[in-house]
């Protein structure tokens, strides 16, 4: 390309950048700040001394830097792939709109329309063209080092535009075509996966009042768990009935330490992040925000389980307060599109103290204490846990259900049990029992701990 043309063409890509609307704020990407200063630079034409030359590498440097970070994982490393990767991110009126969370009026589908258009002649800016043009900039400068590494870079960028990566990119934003033909797709994939962060990531944490994605979840699948079918068949059928929009129950997942609570509240969103369910963990701490949090999860067009791990309380407090009037049904009702799942290891989930039960001697200090109502007191504990509209028992299991869950690990992770360890003539049974009598006792988590060891190879502890 021509000087005059390749500035032209940079002049039109700014002009795309800031007549952004609705996708404005991929105009503060990283990526596309660098790049949109390195084209101001390249057409005000003052690049006739040393200093503006080094601005120019500077900006080259900065912009090539930049791109990978910007690149979708799906992505090749092109500027298609950056700007159809931040296009499919960005979180709008629009993208909000095509999620579910409100209407999507005619303006705004006009403007989103428009906007895509110019988002599809951006990602088709020859960018290696400019390093292309910046190169011969430097070589009439006669910084023929300078200029014949742009040059490679360049040739890298080109070497790589218009082959296309095979993923949804392709499918949604078709390479030098309109993308605001795109409107209908692009609206329907944001539909089915959500917008900006629910699209990519499909755990979350409470944290800094505002939802967090958890970057690197626990993959747990349903396949990999053994046992507890029945609970589990429990667990996954109200979830059913919340992704299906039928009325959907709060689960309490009860029972011994180990036995699988949390792991199955993880394996069933990971079952079902494809039809929209997200899962958000909410720590004790912060349950007194439970309003601030059903606010934001209203405003959404996904399926929430808002879990609740190891739930136990020492006293009543604000949070025991904030989570019993959300179950029973407070003022303000709990969304359509979230439930509540909590684990627990504690039956009634408030710590019980002697001196809570109403006995003739508490009974004495509640008369010098001035609580009358000591029987009311322990019932006000036991009742929050009566408030959720299922309670799933997962209790320790026994001998032959312990066996029969390690050897589905085992055979899971590809382990031959027949021919285990011929050298001492020990079974896998048999180690299995002796391994559960040292650590732990019986339970799921008692036999992953047991395959882990075995797949390690080696001795066992006792030997």
């Amino acid at each position: 390309m021509k000087q005059d043309g390749m500035i032209g063409a940079a002049e039109c890509a700014l002009a795309d950048i800031a007549g952004l609307v609705l996708f404005s704020s991929i105009q503060d990407k990283p990526f596309m700040k660098t790049l949109r200063e390195l084209l101001e630079q390249v057409c005000a034409k003052t690049y006739a001394d040393a200093p503006s030359l080094r601005r120019l590498v500077q900006g080259w440097a900065a912009c090539m830097a930049a791109l990978p970070a910007t690149v979708s994982p799906e992505g090749a490393g092109t500027l298609y792939d950056a700007v159809a990767g931040m296009t499919l991110r960005d979180d709008n009126r629009f993208t909000r709109a095509a999620e579910g969370a409100e209407p999507l009026s005619p303006l705004v589908a006009a403007l989103a329309r428009i906007d895509l258009s110019r988002l599809g002649r951006l990602a088709a800016f020859d960018l290696s063209g400019l390093g292309f043009h910046l190169a011969g900039l430097l070589r009439e400068a006669q910084y023929d080092a300078a200029a014949q590494a742009i040059e490679e870079e360049a040739r890298i960028l080109w070497a790589t535009e218009g082959k296309g990566s095979g993923s949804i990119l392709d499918t949604l934003f078709p390479e030098n075509t309109d993308w605001g033909a795109s409107l209908t797709a692009f609206a329907e994939y944001i539909r089915r996966v959500g917008a900006g962060a629910l699209g990519q990531y499909r755990s979350f944490r409470w944290a800094d009042s505002a939802l967090r994605p958890v970057l690197n979840p626990d993959p747990v699948r349903l396949s990999s768990l053994a046992g507890y079918e029945e609970q589990r068949g429990v667990v996954m059928a109200n979830t059913l009935r919340l992704l299906e929009g039928k009325p959907a129950n709060n689960l309490l997942l009860y029972g011994d330490r180990g036995t699988g609570k949390s792991a199955t509240v993880k394996a069933v969103c990971n079952e079902y992040a494809q039809q929209g369910l997200r899962l958000l963990e909410v720590r004790k701490g912060d349950l007194v925000q439970l309003p601030a949090i059903l606010e934001t999860l209203r405003s959404r067009g996904l399926r929430f389980i808002i879990f609740i791990d190891d739930l136990s309380f020492e006293r009543l407090d604000d949070s025991f307060t904030t989570l019993k009037m959300l179950l029973e049904g407070g003022i303000e009702a709990r969304p359509s599109q979230a439930v509540i799942y909590a684990t627990s290891n504690r039956r009634h989930l408030v710590k019980e103290h002697t001196a809570d039960r109403p006995t003739s001697a508490v009974a004495a200090d509640a008369l010098l204490s001035g609580d009358m109502r000591a029987f009311d007191t322990m019932q006000e504990q036991f009742s929050l846990a009566d408030r959720f509209g299922l309670t799933v028992v997962f209790t320790a299991p026994g001998q032959e259900e312990f066996l029969r869950i390690a050897e589905y690990i085992a055979r899971q992770r590809g382990i031959v049990l027949d021919s285990f360890d011929t050298e001492t003539g020990n079974t896998f049974r048999l180690n299995a029992l002796r391994w559960e009598r040292w650590f732990n006792g019986r339970s799921p988590r008692t036999a992953v701990q047991y395959v882990d060891w075995v797949a390690g190879g080696g001795g066992f502890p006792w030997e």
